[in-house]
């Protein structure tokens, strides 16, 4: 009996292991647009076209967000997150607070894994200040 019953736990913990590097991946990046600036994490980037890319296949929780003119940039750390479904586009979400934008979360179309960008201490304030206006813009794949 304990021989199954570990077994069993080196099956469950070898599957999960296995599908940790699948989970949030941007395999070849994608790009996006803003006509607004927004802050990634603590750096303010100006309204632009922008590239998300993932720098370590091995570490999904860095991704490099640039522009696409290669004037501004940022590491940002993610949550990896995951929906019911494959997403329907690939697009990232905004969190709006006053006149100040923040990057929330990125979805890539066709992949029910995602990734949801920690939140900065000036973002967690100003969420007690007044809630979030939400707000989406499409992007593409590369």
């Amino acid at each position: 009996m304990k021989t199954i019953y570990k077994v069993a736990m080196m099956a469950i913990a070898l599957a999960i292991g296995a599908s940790l590097p699948a989970i949030a991946q941007i395999q070849n990046g994608m790009n996006f647009t803003t006509d607004f600036p927004f802050y990634a994490q603590n750096v303010k980037l100006p309204a632009g076209s922008y590239r998300i890319t993932q720098q370590d296949i091995d570490d999904n929780k860095l991704l490099l967000i640039e522009s696409i003119d290669g004037k501004y940039s940022a590491f940002i750390d993610v949550i990896p997150t995951q929906a019911a479904e494959p997403h329907a586009q690939t697009d990232v979400t905004f969190h709006k607070y006053g006149d100040v934008d923040y990057l929330n979360r990125i979805w890539i179309e066709g992949q029910t894994y995602g990734m949801k960008v920690e939140p900065t201490k000036a973002e967690k304030k100003a969420a007690v200040a007044a809630s979030a206006a939400e707000h989406t813009l499409t992007g593409k794949k590369r």
